[in-house]
């Protein structure tokens, strides 16, 4: 997952990741409801000296970065805690496990937090294991999970599952009335049979250098 080194200054940092994004300030400023010359005038003149807090939590919120960042005062920026467990969630066959055991805590940014929709105590870390679900997820990742996100629907989506003991992270539908996992990858041995108990929904994924 690229990273963009914060700048200290809020404008500066403003338009560097409107760039990186490849987003106009006037269409930004568009997006707030406001005019397009707003946001220019802002970073280039410094009018108006800060961002007002709706304007800052919806640029935080679209940019995925935390809204101190773009100038908001220390008690916005709060970090947003998630447990790393003791799981790993193959990709494979299935990982047995005991429990899940927190090994500590990771942050991720407010801003991102919010964008995914996360709240505070309803998501995890796990490590995946296996090819399986290449090319979207390789061994080694780290994955977010939203544990409030237990429903899969006819469409599916990519979860954290548990079939009797073994614990595997899978592309999940419903299919008359059935929960069904497969893998992504066609090369993948079969997704071993048993009652599918749905532990979270994938949301975010941390590549590992390679």
């Amino acid at each position: 997952m690229a990273k963009i080194a914060p700048d200290p200054d809020p404008r500066r940092a403003l338009a560097t990741l409107a760039a990186a994004r490849g987003d106009s300030l006037a269409a930004l400023s568009a997006m707030l409801g406001r005019n397009p010359a707003y946001l220019q005038q802002y970073v280039r003149r410094g009018s108006p000296k800060l961002l007002g807090e709706r304007d800052r939590r919806l640029l935080s919120d679209y940019l995925g970065v935390s809204e101190a960042i773009l100038g908001a005062p220390p008690e916005h920026a709060a970090e947003f805690r998630v447990p790393k467990l003791n799981v790993v969630a193959s990709a494979g066959p299935g990982a047995l496990v005991d429990g899940e055991i927190a090994l500590g805590t990771d942050t991720l940014d407010p801003g991102l937090a919010r964008r995914l929709g996360l709240k505070d105590g309803q998501a995890a870390i796990i490590r995946v294991r296996g090819s399986s679900m290449e090319p979207g997820l390789f061994n080694g990742d780290h994955i977010v999970v939203d544990t409030a996100s237990r429903t899969p629907r006819a469409k599916g989506g990519v979860y954290v599952i548990r079939i009797d003991d073994a614990v595997m992270v899978k592309r999940v539908a419903l299919t008359g009335g059935t929960l069904v996992a497969t893998s992504d990858n066609p090369a993948a041995g079969p997704v071993p049979d048993g009652r599918i108990t749905v532990i979270g929904r994938v949301v975010w994924q941390m590549r590992e250098p390679r």
